[in-house]
């Protein structure tokens, strides 16, 4: 069973992923709840995979990406 991730930290979604988002300074999953998905996928490291983390992680605290 996978621990639900915390709203004050980040899902693990590989580090280059991890570091655009704090180098953008979104340092917790409440940073990106929101935030268009086009937004950060422009930022260098953040694919469609580490997307897909956000979303899933996101969902299950009922909130999404804009």
């Amino acid at each position: 069973m996978t621990a639900k991730p915390d709203l004050d930290s980040l899902p693990k979604i590989g580090a280059p992923a991890t570091r655009a988002l704090h180098d953008a300074g979104y340092t917790s999953l409440r940073d990106v709840a929101g935030v268009p998905r086009v937004r950060l996928a422009g930022l260098h490291g953040v694919g469609p995979k580490a997307l897909r983390l956000l979303q899933k992680a996101l969902q299950e605290h009922g909130l999404s990406l804009g």
